[in-house]
């Protein structure tokens, strides 16, 4: 049996240091940059900072799809979504049929329970929580992202659960103290081999509803609004527009015209340090048990999310705000108070732990771990990172460029050190033709159908606009 509580527990856990290295992944459901040490001006996140200083964080990290269900089962698979065909909303339990690809996989979970790990998770961890009979031990998900008002306090629109303010009293009544409470049990215990702990938090995803006292933290008068420019749009093709409509999310120009925008500001910060809080709480219970020296952390959240920038509250698009995520890796052998700006790519983390942990490699994987720029954070690393969003539009991150191409041959370009805001799209002038022409080779050549376990075909929402899915929400 894998886990057992024994009056043996310190001489056993002692005995495990020389063992493989445990792992415990902690998974933050839409966080974005708002961290402080990451330079956010405002964001209140001691632990997420005190995580950074122990280890390597990765600040130029990008998700393979900027929503939760497909970047998730890119991570949990080392696989693109252009090459499994999961765009959108898929049930944890069909991705496994959902194509050749994905039956051939190991699961990241699987492949180290293969190995001999004993594998445990709460909470998000793919989308729902996890699919059937993965996990040695589960402590599921509470449904839905927690407990809500009975009406909703300033948003109210269908197909989004966006909302923002105080609710409910007490911490206690949140999934995510739960799941830290799970999480904190079982690094109580004591453990025969080594164990593969996954926590998945929920905020600071939509609705913006914590207790008050985290709301309390912050003055919204003395937040900063993030970068907007009100004709940012006026030089995008018309296939942007209509991937990025999303009449169901506040816009910006809403935002200022009712003087929320720096309300939402406080709503999104409070829940982000709430988190922060719980993930240190996870971390602490670390540091405190006897298998703190001999255990790999990795944070990551599943992509970003934009806050005004680009013209709305929402995931959901190819520019920078919503395909960047934090990524901090800490543990034995790794460096640390170390920040790499190279481009990486979130679904690495599969191939960089089985790296860490002393696996053999697994050889269906897309993905490439960064276990050389772990060992040498200076290296050079010509690879840029590619995201996916809905089939055949992607985009190419490098540190100089970001290159977005459509399934019609519409195409953007940003000069990322001139136009970190990607406010001005160079992509129609000549003299940057080769510099296209080289992003462009690194486009995906596959790029399957849409799967046909998913349940939400983005593809007909999003580029051909002729069916409406009342039922489906993308925020979920």
């Amino acid at each position: 049996m894998g886990a057992l509580i024994s009056a043996g527990f310190l001489k056993a856990a002692v005995a495990q240091q020389a063992k493989a290295p445990n792992v415990v992944m902690i998974s933050v459901d839409d966080l974005n940059d708002f961290i402080g040490g990451m330079g956010h001006p405002d964001a209140i996140t001691p632990n997420l900072d005190k995580l950074i200083g122990k280890g390597v964080l990765f600040t130029n990290a990008q998700c393979q799809s900027p929503m939760c269900s497909p970047s998730r089962t890119a991570i949990m698979t080392g696989l693109r979504p252009s090459t499994t065909g999961i765009y959108g909303m898929i049930d944890d339990n069909k991705i496994r049929e959902a194509n050749a690809a994905t039956r051939q996989n190991t699961f990241l979970h699987q492949y180290f329970k293969d190995a001999g790990y004993y594998t445990m998770g709460v909470g998000k961890i793919f989308h729902e929580h996890a699919p059937e009979g993965l996990l040695d031990e589960s402590g599921g998900r509470a449904k839905g992202f927690g407990p809500k008002p009975p009406k909703p306090l300033h948003w109210n629109e269908k197909q989004t659960s966006t909302d923002w303010g105080a609710f409910p009293e007490k911490d206690e009544q949140m999934p995510d103290f739960q799941s830290a409470q799970w999480a904190i049990e079982r690094l109580k215990r004591t453990y025969d081999q080594p164990f593969f702990l996954s926590v998945g938090f929920l905020r600071p995803h939509v609705p913006w509803h914590v207790p008050q006292k985290w709301f309390d933290l912050y003055d919204p008068e003395k937040l900063h609004e993030p970068p907007y420019l009100k004709s940012d749009r006026e030089d995008l093709p018309p296939i942007a527009l209509r991937v990025d409509d999303w009449p169901m999310m506040p816009t910006t120009d809403w935002a200022i015209q009712t003087g929320q925008w720096k309300d939402i500001l406080q709503g999104y910060l409070a829940s982000v340090s709430f988190v922060d809080h719980y993930v240190g709480q996870v971390l602490d219970a670390l540091e405190a048990s006897p298998y703190a020296k001999n255990t790999i952390v990795v944070l990551w959240s599943d992509h970003g999310y934009r806050l005004g920038e680009k013209g709305t509250f929402a995931k959901m698009c190819l520019w920078e705000r919503a395909t960047a995520a934090p990524l901090i890796f800490s543990g034995p052998n790794i460096p640390q108070n170390t920040k790499i700006d190279a481009p990486v790519e979130l679904f690495s983390i599969y191939p960089t732990l089985t790296d860490l942990c002393g696996l053999a490699p697994n050889k269906n994987l897309e993905a490439r771990s960064l276990l050389p720029l772990l060992k040498s954070p200076k290296a050079h690393w010509p690879h840029p990172a590619i995201s996916t969003w809905a089939r055949n539009n992607h985009a190419v991150k490098t540190k100089d460029y970001r290159y977005i191409h459509y399934e019609d041959g519409s195409e953007e370009l940003y000069r990322v050190k001139n136009d970190p805001n990607e406010w001005h799209n160079v992509a129609s002038q000549p003299q940057y033709a080769k510099v296209k022409a080289g992003l462009k080779k690194h486009l995906p050549t596959v790029n399957v159908k849409w799967a046909a376990a998913s349940e939400y075909n983005m593809n007909d929402y999003f580029i051909e606009q002729k069916k409406q899915q009342s039922d489906a929400s993308p925020q979920d």
